[in-house]
């Protein structure tokens, strides 16, 4: 998270200041942070699968024919 923050706040400044070099720094770093993001969520969903839906009590769930 701080990642795609610090990577904001870069991206802001290049566009105030006019260096585009700023500007893309901070893009990368945005792009990094969500990257982290990303892994970390797929890492705690290989951790904790989750459970195949209860058929008697879903209401949305139809018999295959």
């Amino acid at each position: 998270m701080k990642d795609k923050i610090k990577g904001k706040a870069e991206e802001i400044k290049g566009k105030l200041t006019g260096n585009r070099a700023e500007e893309l720094k901070g893009k990368g770093r945005q792009t990094v942070g969500e990257a982290k993001r990303v892994g970390k969520e797929l890492a705690y969903d290989a951790e904790h699968p989750k459970q195949p839906a209860d058929r008697s009590t879903d209401p949305d769930y139809r018999e295959p024919r």
